[in-house]
């Protein structure tokens, strides 16, 4: 009988003591495990009262990884051996080989899992990047020059990119490897821009839990993944795919057989899949409707604009009305300077209505900016 059992993932040098049980993962040997953080108990606890560890689990299934949706409670994706080997198999030949890696990510979430089941999937030993305060660039270099060769790669979410694109030795580190996959969260084309011109090779990705992680890399399938449009939707397939979600046998985003249904609107041009935002995100203001990604994406390249965020706030006029969350570079913008930039490539509808500056966006799981949060706060 299969039965799923937590695993203790910690952080630093300790993560070496986990890589035998992850070479288990992938060979399907023992039972099912579910990564949880070693140094947080109020996090462990709460994926274990969703999850139910050391319960059985349906037989086959080597990994369950708690998803970071946009409800209070995690599901958690069920994920065979064949399942996560296609996807690092799947990986490697679209990066052009097997090759070192570098983690930088917390471990227990997918990104991170991932890089330690490729390092032990190529026969490499992954060099390790101590995340647990907070992700410093500094120590990027040091970390770089520590890999193994003759292919070296990195996986980062676009916030430690925005970071270390600040610190010219954490470029050069950058620039050196073969490959920074890029996922987590949409990354703004200033950033990509700026770090295309770095000389870094980024590689975008998109993908969640429920496929193994990154299926799609610049828009393209990796080998085996399947795309499809449904009414605007994305649906996603390919031996990658999970077998489901824990205790929700019914869930409707696994109806059809070999796909998973996302929350993410898009649409496929000349092959290439392009993500304009997420369907349970929309805004809608007097009577349209915003997608908040698309208005980010016209507001990131004003030069007063680091990072931003759009928001929908209740309206008693309007339903909702557009607000504009904004990390400044430098001195920052005003409301008329945002809506005026907005309206170049936009309708007004879509032109922000309020404008607030913070230090930081919030964020959960991996790099995914918290937009529940943002709306608690500024409602």
């Amino acid at each position: 009988m299969n039965v799923l059992r937590t695993l203790a993932v910690p952080q630093g040098e300790a993560v070496f003591e986990v890589l035998p049980r992850i070479a288990q993962i992938l060979g399907g040997e023992q039972d099912a495990v579910l990564p949880v953080p070693a140094a947080d108990a109020r996090e462990t606890a709460r994926l274990s009262d969703a999850l139910h560890p050391d319960q059985p689990i349906d037989d086959g299934i080597s990994l369950v990884v708690a998803t970071s949706g946009t409800t209070g409670t995690p599901k958690g994706a069920m994920l065979t051996a064949a399942a996560l080997r296609a996807s690092g198999d799947a990986t490697h030949e679209r990066l052009g080989g097997t090759g070192s890696w570098l983690l930088v990510l917390p471990p227990h979430h997918i990104a991170g899992m991932q890089v330690l089941l490729r390092s032990v999937l190529a026969g490499t030993q992954p060099v390790i990047v101590d995340v647990s305060a907070g992700f410093d660039p500094a120590a990027l270099p040091g970390a770089v020059a520590a890999m193994s060769g003759p292919r070296r790669y990195t996986s980062l979410v676009p916030t430690q990119l925005v970071k270390a694109l600040g610190d010219r030795a954490a470029v050069e580190a950058l620039a050196s490897l073969d490959a920074v996959l890029l996922g987590g969260a949409a990354t703004p084309a200033p950033v990509l821009a700026q770090a295309t011109e770095a000389g870094i090779t980024v590689v975008r990705t998109y993908g969640m839990s429920e496929t193994s992680g990154g299926c799609v890399y610049d828009g393209i399938p990796l080998s085996g993944a399947r795309i499809r449009i449904d009414d605007g939707r994305v649906l996603l397939g390919g031996p990658m795919l999970a077998s489901g979600y824990r205790g929700l046998p019914d869930h409707p985003a696994f109806a059809e057989p070999g796909w998973f249904r996302t929350d993410d609107a898009g649409s496929v041009v000349d092959g290439v899949l392009r993500i304009s935002g997420r369907l349970d995100e929309a805004i809608s203001t007097g009577g349209l409707t915003v997608v908040p990604q698309v208005v980010e994406a016209a507001l990131a390249d004003h030069p007063a604009v680091r990072e931003c965020a759009v928001i929908g706030i209740e309206d008693p006029r309007l339903g909702q009305r557009v607000v504009a969350v904004v990390v400044a570079e430098g001195e920052a913008p005003t409301l008329e300077e945002l809506r005026t930039h907005a309206q170049r490539t936009l309708d007004v509808t879509a032109a922000p209505r309020e404008l607030f500056v913070v230090d930081a966006l919030p964020l959960r799981g991996p790099g995914k900016l918290d937009r529940a949060a943002l709306v608690a706060r500024f409602s």
